[in-house]
């Protein structure tokens, strides 16, 4: 990996190239537009395709759905990738597109559950697959192409507008949600939801034009012309180790902390305000968009900075900070902090009248029911689920073997049953009474069913919402010119998007996921935090030792 200190190869920026950039920022905006409206709306699309399970079940397949997503990006990476390097970045972005564009059109006029059975959940699932093929080819191209086109010692500047595009897309989805709420009002549930799907047919046209007049990359153009176009790049990024081990360190050491924390700040911080402190849906939009609205400038920030300072030293402050400040229980805990002041009630709660279940520890399951299809018959596992459905905290105590499950809350106590042996009518009138009882008990101690509005404190929520965001465009911000600088421009699209899609795919976009089941297991609301505290302080440890800085690197030097 060359560096050099003197000016770029290639000219200027131009104010047409600028035009031509400004033009791949917004495509790509409208991308992560279609892409997290299923986010935002994983509750009701739950209900609506997924209205046999359960509400805790229905949620969580709700954000599997959104996770296959995630889950199938590396792939689309490799794919589109591939094909970036090979025929260039432009006709890949408009294959991306159109993929993206036609898939969230299908996904608002898809009938839901009621009405055609199991085929619903079925094609859901298998659009949110193609959304996540198309975006996993179009980060690594939109980064590539604004990189390429950058001057030397501005790309970090440069690339961060493509980092926004992330964050803008969901700032734009948030209230294109909100819009649709206010002018459907109690239908938004049954089908004011699918407007804000169906009218992204109407960006896509505008973005597709726009990417129709996009010129290709100048990097890709010149080796095109002399005819140094890599005419295997899967196997030059990942069958030769000199790369292969760029590869891996990238992911490691760089992405996999970055992506945690991403997630963190702008979705599990949703999750966690809305179905743990129990913030409605519309307040808590308004909260989140609020952040992002203040904080987003940081990327731009951020990215610049580490044209001066570094890539590195921006982004191991960012990860360093964020653990620091997850680490619940601490005075200078964020989400305790969130707790405290979106609700208060639940907050006094936990700390007067402290619930425990002691259980035979024998017959404990795992609690995590993606499919709906497992029974809970254990008076362990049926007290721990009422318990988490109710999003209240509670400590686990160790009985003798064989004792039937005690719910403790304050003073009250609570005898568990188990359902063995009942049929299904008498498992329901049983479970419907425990619950019952149990909610009954959470009342009487002053667990909120729901936060009151007029007690949260608003502008220490957004503060603290918008310090998780600046979180965000530290580790995010220069990411992209950090990635592109790693890499040799013949297989730069292909090697950069498998371990971003891989880091931000996997470990980050089944964060929320993962989060809620460790909850659900754990008993304590904020043990979820441990899954990104852990993927990021690893990744802070690794990218410390291991990446180099690549602030200065000729990305020509190589081809």
């Amino acid at each position: 990996m060359a560096t050099s200190n003197t000016v770029q190869k290639s000219a200027p920026m131009t104010a047409e190239e600028r035009k031509v950039i400004f033009a791949s920022s917004l495509g790509t905006v409208f991308e992560w537009y279609d892409f997290y409206l299923y986010g935002s709306l994983a509750t009701i699309i739950g209900a609506q395709f997924f209205t046999k399970l359960d509400p805790g079940s229905a949620f969580i397949f709700a954000l599997l759905a959104f996770a296959a997503g995630f889950i199938v990006r590396p792939f689309g990476a490799v794919v589109f990738g591939r094909l970036g390097d090979l025929i260039g970045r432009k006709y890949t972005f408009l294959v991306t597109i159109v993929i993206m564009g036609a898939s969230t059109f299908l996904v608002g006029v898809l009938p839901n559950y009621a009405s055609i059975g199991v085929a619903a959940p079925v094609i859901l699932i298998a659009l949110r697959i193609l959304q996540g093929l198309a975006l996993g080819g179009e980060y690594g191209g939109a980064a590539t192409y604004v990189a390429e086109h950058a001057p030397q010692h501005r790309r970090g500047f440069f690339t961060s507008w493509i980092q926004t595009t992330a964050t803008l897309g969901l700032f734009l989805s948030l209230l294109v949600i909100l819009a649709c709420r206010e002018l459907t009002g109690k239908d938004f549930e049954v089908w004011g939801w699918r407007i804000p799907f169906i009218v992204s047919v109407l960006l896509l046209g505008v973005s597709l034009y726009i990417r129709l007049q996009m010129a290709e990359s100048p990097a890709f153009q010149k080796m095109k012309s002399e005819g140094k176009l890599s005419k295997s790049p899967l196997g030059e990024s990942f069958a030769q180790w000199k790369n292969l081990k760029i590869v891996i360190l990238a992911l490691v050491g760089l992405v996999a902390g970055q992506a945690v924390v991403w997630y963190t700040g702008q979705f599990y911080a949703l999750f966690f305000i809305t179905q743990v402190l129990k913030v409605d849906p519309k307040t808590a939009n308004l909260l989140i968009a609020a952040a992002l609205l203040i904080g987003t400038p940081g990327f731009i920030f951020f990215g610049s900075l580490s044209d001066k300072i570094g890539r590195k030293v921006v982004i191991m402050l960012g990860l360093l900070l964020a653990v620091i400040t997850y680490l619940p229980n601490t005075p200078i805990s964020i989400f305790n902090a969130l707790t405290h002041y979106a609700n208060p009630a639940l907050e006094v709660a936990m700390a007067k009248s402290p619930a425990t279940i002691t259980v035979d520890p024998a017959e404990c399951s795992f609690q995590f029911n993606p499919t709906g299809t497992a029974k809970f018959t254990s008076s362990c596992d049926i007290a721990k689920q009422v318990m988490a459905g109710n999003s209240a905290s509670y400590t686990t105590v160790s009985g003798a073997p064989g004792t039937v499950a005690k719910i403790k809350i304050g003073e009250t106590e609570i005898d568990g049953y188990t359902s063995k042996g009942l049929s299904g009518d008498e498992a329901k009138a049983k479970g419907d009474e425990f619950k019952k009882v149990v909610r009954t008990a959470l009342d009487e101690a002053g667990y909120p069913k729901t936060a009151d509005k007029a007690a949260m404190n608003i502008p220490m929520i957004i503060l603290l919402l918008t310090i998780l965001v600046i979180y965000v465009t530290m580790v995010y911000g220069p990411i992209a010119a950090y990635l592109v600088e790693m890499f040799p421009t013949r297989i730069r699209y292909t090697s950069m998007s498998l371990p971003y899609h891989i880091g931000n795919g996997w470990f980050g976009g089944l964060l929320p996921t993962i989060a809620f089941a460790l909850v659900a297991q754990n008993g304590n609301i904020y043990y979820g935090l441990w899954y990104p505290i852990v993927i990021a302080a690893a990744t802070l440890v690794i990218g410390s030792l291991f990446l180099k800085e690549t602030k200065d690197v000729d990305i020509y030097a190589n081809d």
